[in-house]
């Protein structure tokens, strides 16, 4: 086995941080200073749903609380314009209301009012409910000023890997924006500013029932015309809504646990045109069914029978010009909800459980699943997960029937802290049977105080014919506190390790990865809100000791009160290529290659009607030279209609020959009300020169359910889906 210095000096950078944060890990509570609390009031009465608070006697009985500190522009300063919140409950529900004054209604902004549309660029208001309050995760509720519908999931306080993570894709991580729950909100909008009102049902939810409970809890509001965010429980300018730890709290709630199950059945209609020597017209008819109940208040059972994802969105079009495994996330709704509770690895690098990998082929083929089941849920501190699915056979992709199944268990202690394991199977069925796959691992992290946090896994696969050397390891030690995020990580995948039920982006190797990241704010400098100076470094070796890949990165970040950014970072790079390899036709010898290359990125006020992000990265590529260009245009038009067109052009000049490549982009929404909607995707690969385009119109229900209609000229195939939500207990 090689050796290189490097991974000695990394992982003794790693412990040296590891010391720092220890040292700091006990003095934060000197810092953030007490947190605020609200009480809960029990409810005879319950109020209408109709977003009017200030006329309504249910609401104006309670009384509100007011205070909120500003984040953005002002750290610490009070908000700059007053906004009343109201928390009540009764046997089955949560209320809660929220009256944004603001002196200049006419400036209110919504770009947008589409289902779980950002709401970073906007008049919003959101809050975060932790209802185990552990700390660590959370609900996560909003809406803008025509009632757009936002909610999503948030696990590790919504951290998920080098900086953060955001599991829009399904990409593991602690953000997860495609869980969709059953609940109601209605704004009204008036001289006074705007008022938002909040039903939801507490069997959307998972908490432990019983008297006095208190719940973590933390309110947002953005005021656009200010470029203002301002939370009720203040946080330091690093952090967000997802922190829960530093969360407020609500208290006074008595609550009994809430009757759930659910039955969701959809049926759906299929017309596919085949090419078989001459076109042929096939109309297929299909149907099944999901149920959810609720075996307590905090642990859910979920089953499926015959899933189908049809009505979600394609993949994103992808040129791979390196020679690596690409990553596409997963955005079925099934597999995303909770997704979380299963994330153990590096997020898109070395993911030990990957829900792609069932009834997804290699290519992007699907293979029917015919049945599965999930347990999840929460007893006590402890997380619990239990996923088992069943795939049929596809022979044209080479693929038997085959069982996946996936076991984690996590316990959570004080400070952020908690231990965990994960087990993951995948066993084909039938003639197959002898072949079997395993994964074994167990995680954990060690929360410093606010401050700081040690994190890692070690993990091992197990299959038929195993050569040894099958193990994976991550450790990871972060501070991230009063403007600066300090990171550095070493991870280790061996030559045999191979979880066939997840993900790796490259196989055997090391790599020690560094980053040291600061953010400035200035009180007042020539209309500035922030500067980010910044330099990281990752570098990947092979289990031989040969450096495959060294990236330098050293860039600020130029940010202005406006909403203007301007990135500038050069980067030092290092390929190590073992053996020839094609990039899209052009032939690239075995080698050493190293070049330096410039960077900028440019980004306009996203909440203006016309906005515009350009990415641009010119220097030396495989012995040769790129120019790499994404721009992106969005159009808004009031609150209706969105378009995002993107341009990804890259230009490239090798010894062994010139190419070009393009990928054209265009997302277009048209918003008729937040619950229908009509949606397309346009694209053009240049590579394989084709043009595909996924047209979709939505008219939603509860918890993302409703009528679709899909056309997709990549499978040259229309359908119609309805599926509905049936209480059998409420």
């Amino acid at each position: 086995m090689g050796f290189n210095p490097m991974h000695t000096v990394f992982v003794g950078l790693c412990c040296l941080l590891s010391s720092f944060l220890i040292a700091q890990g006990d003095s934060y509570s000197k810092s953030v200073g007490e947190r605020p609390n609200i009480q809960a009031v029990a409810l005879d009465d319950t109020p209408q749903i109709d977003g009017e608070i200030l006329h309504d006697p249910v609401w104006q009985k309670i009384h509100p609380i007011a205070a909120m500190w500003q984040s953005k522009p002002s750290i610490g300063s009070p908000a700059s314009e007053r906004t009343e919140i109201r928390i009540a409950y009764s046997s089955t529900t949560l209320y809660l209301s929220a009256v944004c004054y603001d002196s200049e209604p006419k400036k209110l902004v919504a770009a947008d009012n589409r289902r779980d549309a950002s709401l970073d660029n906007m008049d919003a208001f959101l809050f975060i409910l932790d209802t185990y309050h552990d700390g660590q995760n959370g609900f996560v509720f909003g809406t803008n000023i025509e009632g757009l519908e936002y909610d999503a999931q948030v696990t590790n306080e919504g951290i998920g890997g080098f900086g953060g993570g955001r599991q829009r894709g399904g990409s593991i991580g602690g953000f997860n924006l495609n869980w969709d729950g059953s609940w109601q909100v209605k704004t009204q909008v008036g001289d006074f500013g705007w008022s938002a009102e909040f039903a939801i049902p507490l069997r959307t939810l998972r908490f432990a029932a019983g008297n006095d409970k208190v719940w973590g809890i933390n309110f947002r509001r953005n005021i656009q015309k200010n470029n203002e965010i301002d939370y009720w429980a203040s946080l330091p300018l690093e952090f967000n809504l997802n922190r829960v730890s530093l969360a407020g709290t609500v208290s006074n709630l008595h609550l009994k646990s809430p009757g759930n199950l659910k039955l969701i059945p959809y049926v759906l209609s299929s017309t596919s045109i085949h090419n078989t020597g001459s076109k042929s017209v096939q109309v297929d008819f299909d149907a099944g069914a999901d149920m959810k109940y609720s075996v307590s208040p905090s642990m859910t059972l979920d089953i499926t029978y015959h899933p189908d994802f049809a009505q979600v969105e394609v993949d994103d079009e992808q040129i791979n010009l390196d020679r690596f495994n690409l990553f596409f996330p997963e955005k079925r709704p099934f597999f995303l909800e909770n997704a979380g509770l299963f994330s153990v690895g590096s997020p898109g690098e070395v993911d030990l459980f990957f829900s792609r990998r069932i009834g997804i082929a290699e290519g992007g083929s699907v293979v029917p699943i015919s049945a599965g089941a999930r347990l999840s849920g929460k007893i006590n501190k402890t997380n619990i997960g239990l996923l088992s699915m069943f795939t049929e056979s596809r022979f044209d992709v080479q693929t038997p029937k085959n069982n996946f199944s996936a076991a984690r268990i996590s316990h959570e202690f004080k400070a952020r802290s908690s231990v965990g394991a994960l087990f993951v199977s995948k066993q084909p069925l039938g003639s197959e049977i002898g072949h079997f796959n395993r994964t074994y691992a167990i995680d954990g992290k060690w929360g410093l105080g606010q401050k700081a946090q040690l994190s890692g896994f070690i993990a091992k696969t197990k299959s038929p014919n195993d050569l040894g050397d099958n193990y994976a390891l991550k450790m990871q030690a972060r501070y991230d506190w009063k403007g600066w995020l300090l990171n550095a990580a070493y991870t280790e995948v061996a030559r045999s390790f191979n979880p066939e039920v997840g993900f790796l982006r490259r196989t055997a190797f090391r790599k020690p990865e560094v980053l040291i990241f600061r953010r400035i704010r200035p009180k007042d400098f020539h209309g500035f809100l922030e500067f980010r100076p910044h330099v990281s470094y990752r570098g990947f070796w092979g289990i031989d000791g040969y450096q495959e890949t060294g990236f330098l990165h050293i860039d600020n970040h130029w940010v202005w009160k406006n909403g203007l950014e301007i990135h500038t970072g050069i980067n030092f790079t290092t390929e190590g290529v073992r053996n020839d390899f094609t990039l899209v036709e052009v032939l690239v010898p075995k080698g050493v290659y190293k070049h330096k290359e410039a960077q900028i990125v440019f980004r306009t006020n996203a909440s203006k009607t016309l906005s515009i992000s350009t990415f641009h990265r010119l220097g030396g590529f495989f012995g040769g030279k790129r120019y790499a260009n994404r721009v992106s245009l969005n159009l808004r038009l009031g609150d209706k209609f969105n378009a995002v067109t993107s341009v990804n052009n890259n230009i490239i000049q090798l010894p062994g020959g010139d190419f070009n490549t393009n990928i054209f982009s265009s997302r277009l929404s048209y918003s008729f009300t937040p619950r229908t909607f009509a949606q397309a995707l346009i694209q053009y690969n240049s590579v394989t020169n084709k043009w595909s385009a996924n047209v979709r119109f939505g008219k939603l229900r509860d918890a993302n359910t409703g009528l679709f209609l899909v056309l997709n000229t990549a499978t040259e195939s229309f359908l119609i889906k309805y599926s509905r939500v049936i209480e059998l207990i409420k």
